[in-house]
């Protein structure tokens, strides 16, 4: 069977977007309904439910931003009784108060299909035994997957993240044959393993790897392919929207769009404008979450858009990998950076590790940018590091047309996470 649902997976666009519409006047009409600060919002536009006849007309409806979210924390666009909310998850608040996704009943069982689908598309069957080495807790991640898995009915093994030695015994003595991890992590475990005697490629089991949580390069991929010897699928998805499942990976490596769940459109990050063709940031409606449902929502992300068919087979949109966000934009000399850019160089050049930060400083009042790289303990050994380093500088060149010094620094220099990577430091 290659399809999970191969109804709505291969349905024409134009029945999709009839789909879509049917949805999107009933989550427009329930928010308006349910929740005064949807109602007040709408009216502020001057707009009601009535209004929105086609999709084209979601642009009448305001944005839903990251601030407002921490502003109404954390019940306060709640479109439910509390009674019918069965499940609370949260993001992190690193920069400001959490948002909260709240779930009903029904909110459970649409985030558990649109994980089944997103994970069989990438190859996950019931024979298989994964490795959930998201971290548990209140982040999303480790329970999309957990529920999609649990769904096709492959064995979970719901040991979070941390802890990188036992996540080796455990891969190694339970037969894991998929691993659920963002993929700094997955590179940390491969280095502990070959620091306990393994060889990543031969002594495991691993066929497969379902990452997401943070952005990361196709040369990444590479890399974490060639390390573990596995196929590795891409995994994009928001708290706000629902958590993974929102966009997954085909067989062909396409992103596509669980687009009969959530409605995504590309505006210009400066106007707020729709981008019919092209790059922007992303913006996403759910069409049939309950308790929280998120309408026009600005992701900060950048990406493509396209309803161009897919060699897979599938009919549902395609969504380019995120490029970056529209705030870990850098202007470095007047040129605009995104973080995934450096990686992009970094990882083309033979002898480094999947270890890296970029450093941001202030010189005399200026912003400066430069690289810290870790290469692999051989070609540490080999030494001519000042070769390295112009390598290094000349890929970053070739992308950027912009000369950013490097740093070679030693092996094991750079913190490894668990979770997500942090890439970008400020120093003094």
């Amino acid at each position: 069977m290659k399809f999970w649902d191969e109804k709505i997976e291969t349905m024409p666009i134009k029945d999709l977007k009839e789909l879509q519409l049917k949805r999107l006047k009933k989550v427009v009409k329930m928010a308006y309904d349910n929740n005064a600060i949807y109602r007040e919002k709408f009216k502020k536009a001057g707009i009601t439910p009535e209004d929105i006849k086609t999709l084209d007309d979601m642009s009448k409806i305001p944005f839903l931003t990251k601030e407002e979210l921490r502003n109404y924390y954390p019940f306060g666009l709640l479109c439910v009784e509390m009674d019918d909310v069965v499940e609370i998850h949260a993001s992190s608040g690193t920069t400001g108060k959490p948002v909260v996704g709240t779930y009903t009943k029904n909110d459970l069982e649409v985030w558990a299909e649109v994980m089944a689908r997103s994970l069989w598309a990438n190859g996950l069957r019931k024979s298989d035994i994964m490795q959930n080495s998201y971290g548990y807790g209140l982040f999303t991640g480790a329970h999309g997957f957990e529920k999609g898995a649990q769904k096709i009915g492959a064995t979970v093994i719901p040991i979070s993240s941390g802890n990188t030695k036992r996540q080796i015994n455990i891969m190694k003595d339970f037969g894991s044959t998929a691993l659920a991890a963002t993929p700094s992590y997955a590179l940390y475990m491969a280095e502990v393993a070959k620091e306990m005697g393994y060889e990543p490629k031969e002594d495991f089991k691993l066929h497969l790897g379902l990452f997401g949580a943070e952005a990361w390069s196709e040369e990444m991929r590479k890399k974490i392919e060639d390390e573990w010897g596995i196929v590795a699928h891409e995994h994009y998805g928001l708290t706000e929207i629902i958590g993974p499942g929102v966009v997954s990976e085909c067989e062909e490596k396409h992103l596509h769009i669980n687009a009969d769940h959530f409605l995504a459109e590309v505006i210009d990050p400066a106007t707020g404008e729709r981008i019919e063709e092209g790059e922007g940031e992303l913006v996403f409606t759910t069409l049939t979450k309950e308790a929280f449902p998120a309408i026009r929502f600005r992701t900060r992300d950048i990406a493509s858009y396209s309803e161009e068919p897919c060699e897979c087979g599938r009919t549902l949109p395609i969504q380019s990998r995120i490029k970056g966000r529209s705030d870990d934009m850098m202007k470095v000399k007047g040129v605009i950076v995104f973080p995934s850019q450096i990686e992009e160089a970094i990882m083309r050049v033979e002898g480094v590790s999947g270890n890296y930060q970029l450093v941001k400083k202030k010189v005399h009042g200026m912003p400066t940018l430069h690289v810290r790289v870790e290469p692999t303990e051989e070609r540490y050994k080999e030494g001519y590091l000042d070769d390295l380093e112009e390598k290094i500088e000349e890929e970053i060149y070739s992308i950027l047309n912009l000369h950013i010094p490097v740093e070679i620094v030693p092996p094991f220099t750079i913190p490894r996470s668990e979770g997500k990577a942090k890439r970008i430091v400020e120093e003094n």
